[in-house]
């Protein structure tokens, strides 16, 4: 019997490159390397095992992101935000992959996603947004167009076969893989920054 972990992690996995729909609870077991009944016995559902793939990922990834010091400046917030966000997934390219997928479908799971772990997320950067939008600081758009110009480019860090078909080699290592979330986020944030208040770095 596999450990609990390996198990969500390769529920993750499948459920990232089928979609939930395709992956059935036999696939779903032939990948676990369990019995077919394993997931009703052991999770009640298969979208009961589902909640604890994503509890168990996106879970860690909103403890990683932590909330900004009192009186830190505002766009050094969102730089160091949208940062994070990058570099934690890097570690987590089935996430951003499972992600991506609920986020084109309106369905209640995309409602739990959306109530547990997006808008908590979104939280912990929205007042600094909110500060740098009304002092000019920041360009003012819509809240959908804004999370989309911070999400959006995560694709590049994960989407491996069309980024090799762009030049990137086939073994980076961890360090480039880092450098590579770093310089998207600092091309992301200074092209939020109203023109001319990016800082020099």
């Amino acid at each position: 019997m596999p450990a609990e972990r390996d198990v969500l992690l390769r529920g993750l996995e499948a459920f990232a490159e089928l979609g939930y729909d395709r992956a059935s609870a036999r696939e779903l077991a032939r990948r676990l390397g369990v019995s077919h009944i394993f997931i009703n016995d052991r999770y009640g559902s298969k979208a009961a095992f589902w909640r604890a793939v994503v509890d168990t990922a996106l879970g860690a990834q909103l403890t990683r992101m932590a909330p900004a010091a009192p009186g830190s400046d505002d766009e050094d917030v969102v730089r160091q935000f949208v940062m994070e966000f990058y570099r934690s997934s890097i570690g987590e390219p089935y996430l951003a992959l499972l992600m991506a997928d609920e986020a084109a479908r309106d369905t209640e799971r995309l409602d739990y996603l959306f109530r547990h772990y997006i808008e908590p997320t979104l939280a912990l950067v929205m007042p600094s947004i909110e500060r740098l939008m009304a002092s000019g600081r920041m360009t003012r758009v819509p809240m959908d167009v804004l999370f989309f110009a911070i999400i959006t480019p995560l694709s590049g860090l994960v989407q491996e076969p069309l980024a090799r078909r762009l030049g990137r080699p086939e073994h980076l290592s961890q360090a480039d893989r880092l450098a590579r979330a770093e310089a998207l986020a600092g091309l992301v944030v200074d092209g939020l920054l109203a023109p001319g208040d990016a800082k020099r770095r």
